[in-house]
């Protein structure tokens, strides 16, 4: 299996538990030295792993990295497009077609780019698995982050788009929306404004772990969910059914 972004955070910690479960875990990120940590991680507690340095917003990246990781372990079995970064403009900016540009990029055009180079493998494998990474903000927005979310829901619609197409040949394809997630893209945020914000804003007055996200990525990847398809899934403390 591959996940992308799988540096930190979630992505890590899908990499870490798909790896406790037995699978042969591609660990690819931009940031190729965090990779490189994960993997050696997972490989000291007796897992296999390998790490490559992949930029989601290069489709040669893509291509190569897929290929590499697919021949390496002798076929692909599930993707996790978990690639993303917090793209901040507000639309009167100056450097706001480059934000747009590059979040667009990196958020949306790469989970196509990467179901593509994968399909080769995926429809050899008898559970092909296609998971998406999107964001409660694709349905509730934060001031000033307007490619964040545009991005976000366009990964939404892709993930009903693929799991139509690709759904003849026997592959899923869901989608997952963390909320508040304790990760490197929260770590500026102090205790005291998250404790706030999770009292205020969810169901559990809390943040989420990694974990909780990357063990709803673990059961779209299992065959007990093989009639789970097109599905866009919460991971969020209950933040979108709570109105106050």
């Amino acid at each position: 299996m591959l996940i992308t972004g799988a540096a930190s955070g979630m992505g890590a910690a899908a990499a870490r538990i798909f790896a406790e479960e037995g699978a042969h875990v591609a660990v690819t990120d931009l940031n190729g030295e965090g990779a490189e940590q994960v993997a050696a991680s997972i490989v000291s507690r007796g897992g296999i792993a390998r790490a490559w340095r992949m930029d989601v917003g290069d489709l040669a990246s893509i291509e190569q990295v897929v290929g590499q990781a697919a021949n390496t372990f002798d076929g692909l079995d599930c993707l996790i497009n978990n690639a993303g970064h917090i793209p901040h403009a507000r639309i009167g900016a100056e450097n706001y077609e480059e934000v747009w540009e590059r979040g667009i990029k990196v958020m949306l055009t790469a989970v196509p780019r990467a179901v593509r180079a994968a399909l080769p493998w995926l429809r050899k494998s008898p559970y092909g698995r296609i998971v998406n990474t999107a964001s409660t903000e694709a349905h509730a927005n934060t001031t000033g982050f307007s490619v964040y979310p545009a991005a976000k829901a366009g990964v939404t619609g892709m993930t009903r788009s693929l799991a139509v197409d690709l759904g003849p040949e026997g592959i899923t394809c869901n989608c997952i929306l963390p909320g508040a997630i304790e990760t490197g893209l929260t770590t500026h945020i102090s205790d005291e404004h998250k404790a706030k914000f999770a009292k205020r804003r969810t169901a559990l007055h809390r943040y989420g772990r990694p974990e909780e996200v990357a063990y709803m990525m673990l059961y779209l990847c299992l065959p007990g969910s093989s009639y789970v398809t097109g599905a866009t899934i919460p991971v969020d403390g209950g933040l979108l059914v709570r109105s106050y």
